[in-house]
């Protein structure tokens, strides 16, 4: 497996500035909640790291390197290819980066949707990529102090949050997200 560093260098090069600001927010946010929560802390920074590795991809690369790689594309992926980049990204993590860890992968690859019953390292990679520290909208401090105190609260305000703003931009919503949502419900 590629070391810490060699990660961030690829990063670098492959993602614009902004992006590359942001994937280190999200691998330093997924520490911090990873050592709150009890949750293996070398795993959330890496997977932190990588999980928008392919998010600069063009629409044709990300449908390309899912087909080859066997992903079964559903039409919501085929109208909207950006979400394919957790995916990708899994991907790449796993033949570029060398990663075999499937809850790291897992993570990768649900960032962007969410999942029915996710775990711990899923939702603090899910989480972490909504709160970090260059994000900035409408009361995103209350949902910072809040991710500490209660996860699954803020990742059901996140769906919601996603989900009222696709329906907003007349976007097709992703089936995992509205599935994580409703699991969540049922869990109260």
């Amino acid at each position: 497996m590629w070391k810490e560093e060699q990660i961030k260098h690829y990063i670098k090069e492959h993602l614009n500035e902004a992006r590359f600001v942001h994937s280190l927010g999200v691998m330093e946010t997924s520490e911090k909640l990873a050592l709150h929560y009890n949750e293996n802390s070398k795993k959330a920074r890496i997977a932190g790291l990588c999980h928008d590795c392919a998010k600069n991809l063009s629409r044709d690369e990300l449908i390309s390197i899912a087909k080859e790689n066997g992903e079964e594309l559903s039409q919501i992926y085929i109208n909207a290819p950006q979400l394919l980049h957790g995916l990708v990204g899994a991907h790449i993590s796993r033949v570029v980066f060398g990663i075999e860890d499937e809850d790291i992968l897992n993570s990768i690859r649900y960032h962007t949707t969410g999942r029915k019953g996710m775990s711990l390292l899923e939702k603090i990679i899910y989480i972490s990529d909504y709160i970090e520290p260059s994000r900035n909208f409408k009361g995103i401090n209350e949902l910072r102090r809040l991710t500490y105190i209660d996860l699954d609260k803020v990742l059901l305000k996140s769906f919601d949050d996603t989900i009222t703003y696709t329906v907003s931009r007349g976007s097709l919503l992703h089936i995992d997200t509205i599935e994580a949502r409703n699991y969540l419900l049922y869990k109260k």
